[in-house]
């Protein structure tokens, strides 16, 4: 086996806490299903199905989200949101994201509706997690005036789609992730795994079109630092 394991044995699971952890990185780093990881696995002699696989990344894929986020530097004061539609069981749901001014997704939220009352309910978490913007930038949906004027009084809203071109590109793994699925199966499944999925990937996707090849490796080791730490404070 090629995955070295020197950490405590987390009670009630047969396998160390580094094989679980390297199976939700892999899963949601790369555009792999539980199949995929399976393989990957037994490559380096560790045998498990891909339903156990499943229900590791279900159970630790928040723990990681979890740490990312709450290590992640203070959110810019510039918000850009935007909603994208998503089919689940042959109906229209509609995926809200927000991104700061660095590309950091802030939160996102699945939802049956496009209204005003769903700009409310997202924009009020939003609010709540982060505090007031500064600056909010959407696309022309009207939807989104009447609850920003009330939730986010003192901000700027730039209501403009071209100006909205970085959270759409933030759709783009979801897209691709969908295609693996065929669809995802539930809003609450989407819900689980987008959430954990947007931050996992934060801390492994550099910026590699603004930064060097020398601080790509720097960042690249940086993220698997904390990786290994959040490995270690994996609790059952």
């Amino acid at each position: 086996m090629n995955i070295p394991c020197q950490m405590p044995r987390l009670k009630g699971f047969r396998f160390a806490r580094e094989i679980i952890a390297y199976a939700v990185w892999a899963y949601h780093r790369f555009a792999l299903s539980t199949a995929d990881v399976e393989d990957l696995l037994a490559e380096r002699g560790v045998i498990v199905s891909r339903e156990a696989i499943r229900l590791w990344v279900n159970r630790f894929g928040r723990h990681f989200a979890v740490c990312v986020r709450r290590d992640r530097p203070a959110s810019r004061d510039k918000w850009h949101i935007d909603e994208v539609v998503i089919t689940i069981r042959g109906k229209k749901h509609w995926l809200w994201r927000a991104i700061d001014a660095d590309g950091h997704v802030l939160d996102i939220l699945v939802q049956p509706r496009r209204n005003a009352k769903a700009a409310r309910r997202f924009l009020r978490g939003l609010v709540a997690r982060f505090g007031m913007p500064r600056v909010v930038v959407t696309d022309k949906l009207r939807s989104d005036i009447k609850p920003i004027r009330t939730l986010a009084a003192g901000a700027e809203h730039r209501a403009h789609k071209g100006l909205n071109n970085a959270v759409e590109v933030s759709h783009r793994p979801t897209r691709k992730r969908e295609k693996i699925f065929g669809r995802f199966k539930s809003p609450r499944q989407a819900q689980r795994f987008l959430a954990a999925h947007d931050q996992i990937n934060l801390i492994f996707r550099p910026r590699r079109h603004k930064i060097n090849a020398a601080s790509c490796r720097h960042a690249r080791a940086d993220a698997f630092a904390l990786w290994h730490d959040y490995t270690a404070e994996m609790t059952t």
